[in-house]
């Protein structure tokens, strides 16, 4: 029978059937051996009888952190305030999730806490986004709850930048666990402790346990670059075909960079994720 991973905790998967039927399964040693582990969100075939997973049928794309596959859309939840705005961050899940093909999408928290001065400052952040392609929404705004409908989305971002209260408010019979923000660390403790895929608004979104750092893992300096995507518009002015936009001569993004075009927080935050990479071939 087939079906669709959606909950894990330890070695136990709960497959939701084609017929809405949950069963409890566990994957068969033969994963192990092929290194493949299954994950939330895989499309399955099971032994119903004797509660195994015999397949995992091919995936669209996965992620790593959080541990999901085939997924149609990434909501990057951003925090504003404790957790403070971290546009690194923000550009660091854009980055990772566009080189995943999954189409990525913004949504601020916390606006109501801060005042009309940093307001200011993070709208410019809002705008720009917008303009370069994103669709990003506001906590507040009720159209977000239009995106889910056929859709497979994860939640990503910060611990204690909303992710469960966003889930609480999109449907309120959830009830998911949420916690205050450590002062200590400024960020939140992680309520969510496993990933699990919950039917909302006529689509499945994954409550994903929050992390703090992220790795570019399998990727190359040059896909780090081909995932911003307002670079895309201007290389082909570049003097050189590869150019890296860092130290070549006649580069058209630092020439945008430097009109205002390209936002330069984007620009420095592209060039820390390159100098980490540099070991790597591109």
């Amino acid at each position: 029978m087939q079906g669709t991973i959606v909950k894990q905790i330890s070695n136990d998967y709960t497959v939701k059937l084609d017929d809405n039927t949950l069963v409890v399964c566990k994957a068969r040693g033969k994963f192990r051996n092929l290194h493949l582990i299954p994950l939330v969100g895989d499309k399955v075939i099971i032994d119903y009888q004797n509660k195994y997973i015999m397949e995992i049928l091919p995936r669209t794309n996965e992620l790593i952190r959080p541990s999901i596959a085939n997924v149609d859309q990434a909501v990057i939840i951003t925090s504003v305030h404790i957790p403070n705005f971290s546009s690194n961050l923000l550009d660091k899940l854009l980055t990772i999730i566009e080189y995943n093909n999954i189409k990525p999408i913004i949504c601020f928290t916390k606006l109501d806490l801060i005042d009309d001065e940093y307001r200011k400052e993070i709208d410019i952040y809002i705008n720009y986004y917008r303009r370069i392609g994103y669709d990003v929404y506001l906590n507040t705004d009720e159209k977000i709850k239009d995106i889910f409908k056929d859709k497979v989305t994860v939640f990503a971002g910060q611990s204690g930048a909303g992710k469960s209260t966003l889930l609480n408010h999109l449907d309120e019979t959830l009830n998911i666990a949420t916690a205050d923000v450590s002062a200590k660390l400024g960020r939140g403790r992680h309520t969510t402790r496993h990933v699990e895929l919950l039917p909302v608004l006529g689509g499945l979104i994954a409550d994903t346990p929050g992390f703090s750092s992220l790795d570019f893992i399998g990727m190359k300096n040059s896909d780090i670059r081909d995932s911003f995507i307002e670079f895309n518009q201007y290389r082909d002015k570049c003097e050189y075909q590869d150019c890296m936009h860092k130290s070549e001569a006649d580069c058209e993004i630092k020439r945008q960079v430097e009109s205002g075009n390209i936002l330069s927080s984007r620009y420095e935050n592209y060039l820390k994720f390159i100098d980490r990479k540099e070991n790597v071939d591109y």
